[in-house]
């Protein structure tokens, strides 16, 4: 009997080894690996191209950075510094000279302020009521002398001419004593004890007060407050924070019969103090 054998053709038989199947394998994943690089340096060229890297700073780059770090973290400057630079050109200093009875010479000292571009000055009355001679020197340093064109002693307040005005006139702003509460910031400037120029701070305390100057004379509707002032500071202007004018300054609480501050001061409100000068004064 003849044993069956298989005709399949041997050429029609497919071999795949091991090896064969590795290598393939491998193949793929290192041209895959491949790719990813590429694609990473197009990703990375791609940035640089379009998000370029800042160039590197220098010195000059780095000292400029500081300056303006430095500038902001500067604070801004305190307000009672500014009211005093809106005040300040407009004040004035006043002397006086007397004569009395037996004919020596008598000196005071007092403050005013410009309220207009005429270079009227107003102050206290009682500054200049009795002064044989007037002398004012303005903020720019002009010397000059003045006389009174308008008082009103029931109020203490008076406007005085300077006989010379100085190259340029730079009348102070007036606010409006009826906008101001209590506890509202108060600013007093003027020159006392002779000390030119002085600013004391502080609130307004009261209204509408009442103040005896002589046994038969009281000043009426004044404005308390406690900025500290002193002989000199008569006339002078009292401000808001704005820097505007709010009232003459014009008498000190005296309680000891010394005259020095002890810590309540008064002022005529702006509205009475212009109408003597012929500017109204319920609008302020």
């Amino acid at each position: 009997m003849k044993a069956e054998t298989d005709s399949t053709p041997a050429s029609e038989f497919k071999f795949t080894t091991p090896r064969f199947r590795n290598w393939t394998r491998q193949t793929r994943y290192i041209g895959l690996f491949a790719i990813g690089i590429v694609a990473a340096l197009l990703g990375v060229l791609l940035y640089n191209t379009f998000f370029p890297q800042p160039a590197p700073l220098n010195e000059d780059d780095i000292t400029a950075q500081i300056v303006a770090a430095m500038a902001s973290a500067t604070p801004e400057p305190a307000n009672s510094m500014l009211v005093y630079q809106y005040i300040q050109p407009s004040l004035v200093f006043i002397q006086i000279q007397t004569q009395d009875e037996n004919g020596e010479d008598g000196y005071g000292i007092g403050s005013g302020v410009v309220i207009n571009e005429s270079g009227e000055i107003l102050t206290a009355n009682h500054v200049v009521v009795n002064a044989d001679e007037i002398e004012v020197y303005f903020a720019d340093g002009t010397k000059t002398t003045a006389v009174i064109i308008a008082s009103d002693p029931e109020n203490d307040i008076a406007v005085l001419q300077p006989d010379k005005m100085p190259e340029i006139i730079v009348p102070a702003v007036l606010g409006s004593a009826a906008a101001m509460r209590v506890g509202d910031e108060a600013y007093a400037v003027g020159n006392p004890l002779g000390l030119t120029g002085s600013m004391s701070a502080g609130v307004i305390s009261g209204f509408n007060r009442s103040v005896p100057i002589e046994e038969d004379f009281r000043l009426e509707g004044l404005i308390q407050f406690d900025a500290a002032v002193n002989p000199g500071n008569s006339g002078g202007p009292l401000l808001n924070r704005a820097g505007q004018v709010i009232g003459i300054v014009t008498a000190l609480a005296n309680p000891n019969n010394q005259d020095s501050f002890t810590g309540i001061g008064f002022a005529v409100p702006i509205g009475t103090a212009v109408a003597t000068a012929g500017g109204g004064g319920p609008s302020y």
